[in-house]
């Protein structure tokens, strides 16, 4: 095939999840239930933020930021595969793509840096719990959410200026049901050395930084708790951390195998389940992890749910 420059690349074909009509059907309205249930969860848990004031403390307030993340994130992947399940079409159009890219990259790199925030918050609460409030201020705060933002839109931006310098061939095929940077760069017909070298550093820098900074501060965490001679004081110490843990283990774990399974495994279908556990499991589950294992969350949410006419 001749490679085509990009302004003539007029669509792009994503990963078919299935070519029976019957199981695209019933694919439609499993991922339209995950999705409603992903914004409606997520969203509750803004809501209980925003108007409980007993939640407006630093850790709800990072955990009201991650659950807004979460909503975009899936918003950004989500709904277009529902429209090529419905229409049996796997296609997207080659700006849709680039729009899709961006975005991904946004709100997946935000969420990374949310997650280590959130275990510094943790952190100061725990092994200095008397100057938790000094520290954990509310213009700290907000520096720190504005400049994940901020670090989050620029990769963002450079990312797509540099996919935008690429040639792609007639009909790239992408292996995921949604425009991932990476799979994007694989397909184009020009050099993309440069845009390999930009990608695994920017990788690196922006999962490895907060990655370290979400193990140095539970490292310390744990040695503080150890450290704590009433058993009562530990468990309670512990408790506080363990939805963020498994918050952390799932958002890590599932992007994890989604990379190891794209780069080492030439089945579709794994690299599929891999791509859906990342995307669209792992926003969904993270406002049940908060709110089942958390007092203060399960009786905000249960206000939200009483002022809501219908459950009246």
């Amino acid at each position: 095939m001749e490679p085509k420059n990009q302004t003539d690349t007029s669509e792009f074909l994503l990963l078919a999840l299935t070519e029976d009509p019957e199981l695209q059907t019933l694919l439609f309205s499993l991922f339209l239930s995950m999705y409603v249930v992903t914004v409606l969860g997520n969203l509750l848990i803004v809501l209980a933020v925003t108007f409980d004031s007993y939640l407006h403390t630093p850790m709800y307030f990072f955990l009201a930021n991650l659950s807004f993340t979460d909503i975009c994130f899936s918003t950004a992947t989500i709904p277009k595969m529902l429209v090529n399940l419905q229409a049996q079409n796997p296609s997207i159009t080659y700006a849709g793509c680039l729009v899709q890219v961006c975005f991904v990259l946004i709100f997946g790199v935000l969420e990374n840096f949310l997650l280590g925030v959130m275990a510094y918050d943790r952190y100061v609460a725990i092994c200095h719990p008397l100057r938790y409030t000094v520290i954990m201020n509310t213009r700290l705060c907000g520096l720190l959410i504005l400049l994940s933002l901020f670090i989050s839109i620029m990769n963002a931006l450079f990312h797509s200026l540099m996919v935008l310098q690429l040639s792609f061939c007639t009909d790239p095929e992408i292996p995921y049901f949604f425009c991932e940077v990476l799979q994007v760069i694989e397909v184009a017909c020009s050099d993309t050395l440069i845009n390999n070298i930009f990608s695994y550093f920017a990788a690196t820098i922006l999962g490895g930084v907060p990655l370290s900074g979400i193990i140095f501060s539970y490292i310390q965490i744990v040695s503080s708790i150890l450290r704590m001679p009433s058993v009562d004081g530990k468990y309670k110490a512990f408790s506080t951390c363990g939805s963020h843990l498994s918050v952390i283990s799932l958002f890590y774990g599932t992007g994890l195998g989604t990379y190891v399974s794209a780069a080492f495994t030439y089945s579709s279908k794994k690299t599929a389940v891999a791509s859906v556990m990342y995307t669209v499991v792992t926003p969904m589950m993270n406002p049940f992890i908060y709110s089942l294992r958390n007092r203060d969350m399960k009786g905000a949410l249960r206000k939200i749910i009483r002022s809501i006419p219908a459950f009246q």
